[in-house]
């Protein structure tokens, strides 16, 4: 089956450093998920992010609740991490984070690539409410992200 691709971009008024800080904080996960997922991040928590860190959270969605696991793929600091989806819902879950000086701070650039299971009756599913669900999802996320990073200490949200 096909996969699909979803794309963001914000410019946060945040130095490099400081954007990659928050985002390579796994608790501010929490804070920038729209509560309608009720989302929570499962110890053990790791101290520090790196590549083969393991996160583990439960949420739910459509009345469904479920577990994810995520490995930290790849890991460079200030500059790129990637988390891929070793149990959950979807078939294939690879999302980028990336992040690159811009005026008057960084540019974040989240891509996020996956394929749905089952197939075609998945297809019909994403077509139907995943891909609007997932897009809904992002946005709040570059909402929160910019009120959690204008201006403040960008290493924990208010």
């Amino acid at each position: 089956m096909a996969s699909h691709v979803l794309e963001r971009s914000q410019v946060v008024p945040r130095p490099r450093a400081a954007a990659f800080a928050f985002f390579a904080e796994a608790r501010n996960l929490e804070a920038i998920t729209p509560p309608f997922l009720h989302f929570e991040i499962l110890p053990p928590v790791p101290a520090r992010l790196e590549r083969g860190s393991l996160l583990d959270y439960r949420l739910s969605l459509y009345g469904w609740r479920f577990r994810w696991r995520t490995e930290i793929a790849a890991w460079e600091p200030g500059v790129r991490f990637v988390d891929v989806q070793l149990r959950g819902p979807f078939a294939l879950w690879r999302h980028e984070h990336r992040f690159e000086d811009a005026e008057p701070g960084t540019r974040v650039w989240d891509r996020v690539e996956y394929r749905l299971p089952l197939g075609p009756v998945g297809e019909l599913a994403h077509a139907a409410a995943v891909r609007r669900t997932l897009e809904r999802i992002f946005d709040y996320r570059r909402d929160r992200v910019a009120e959690l990073l204008a201006g403040r200490d960008a290493s924990v949200p208010p």
